[in-house]
């Protein structure tokens, strides 16, 4: 199909025409998400900022904030080492070496335990302060079969970032349960270690602990707002690169001015 636009013939073939609004939707739709992302990013770190603005919390204070206004919050309090609870996050990459991430549960020290009563049983909660820490990360032993050893003291002081909505990508069974402790684990999932837990629910709280024993390489995003804009730009650019591409190709020669 031939037709004249612009003082030009133009070749339509609508098999390339479908390809080519199919490939700038696809390009389209991914910028857009990296700048969803920017500003996902730009949020946390505005907010974890305006967090260390008001200076490291007691753990006692969380409870005037609803659960999911408290990620990024500045924490510091004594805790104790709900032992022999320790989880190594797998897969975690530290200067080019492979290792775990060592995660704890842990409770505030001296915290008052509360009964809750229901109308079939009661139930023994540590009043909310039992939650899981990231110690940081230790090096993979050159056999898989077997995991490193770590010293986790009886008790710790805690001092980190408060995250609510931990990410991680899971291969498989999430928990490597053999009756034995460490346990080897492919996704930081409270709600799944929770049941390990003698004490209430750490309803999927994550603490990233920033003082540790171990090898620190948290960080609260990994790729910056600006990383996620310039990828938004590459891809708004192949979009366009794909209309050019498509317009040149349709487009044959100029219309003579002498002809009807």
């Amino acid at each position: 199909m031939t037709i004249i636009a612009f003082n030009r013939y133009w070749v339509i073939r609508w098999h390339w025409v479908v390809v080519s609004l199919l490939a700038t939707a696809f390009l389209m739709s991914l910028s857009l998400w990296q700048l969803s992302r920017a500003s996902e990013k730009k949020q946390t770190l505005e907010r974890i900022a305006q967090w260390n603005s008001a200076g490291p919390f007691a753990f006692n204070q969380l409870t005037a904030f609803d659960i999911q206004e408290l990620d990024g919050v500045s924490l510091k309090f004594s805790a104790r080492w709900i032992s022999p609870m320790v989880w190594l996050l797998d897969n975690q990459l530290v200067d080019g070496r492979i290792g775990y991430d060592v995660i704890v549960a842990v409770e505030e020290v001296a915290s008052p335990i509360v009964v809750k009563k229901t109308s079939s049983h009661s139930d023994v909660h540590n009043n909310s302060s039992t939650v899981l820490v990231n110690l940081g990360w230790v090096a993979a032993p050159a056999r898989r079969e077997e995991l490193p050893r770590v010293h986790i003291p009886a008790s710790l002081i805690i001092e980190g970032i408060f995250r609510t909505k931990p990410t991680g990508l899971l291969l498989g069974t999430n928990i490597e349960d053999k009756g034995t402790w460490p346990m080897r684990i492919q996704q930081l999932d409270a709600k799944n270690l929770a049941a390990y837990l003698p004490v209430l629910n750490t309803s999927g709280v994550i603490f990233q602990q920033q003082q540790s024993p171990f090898v620190v390489h948290y960080e609260p995003v990994i790729l910056p707002p600006e990383r996620h804009q310039a990828y938004a730009l590459q891809w708004g650019l192949l979009a366009f690169a794909v209309v050019v591409i498509s317009l040149a190709a349709s487009s044959t020669k100029e219309l003579s001015h002498d002809q009807p």
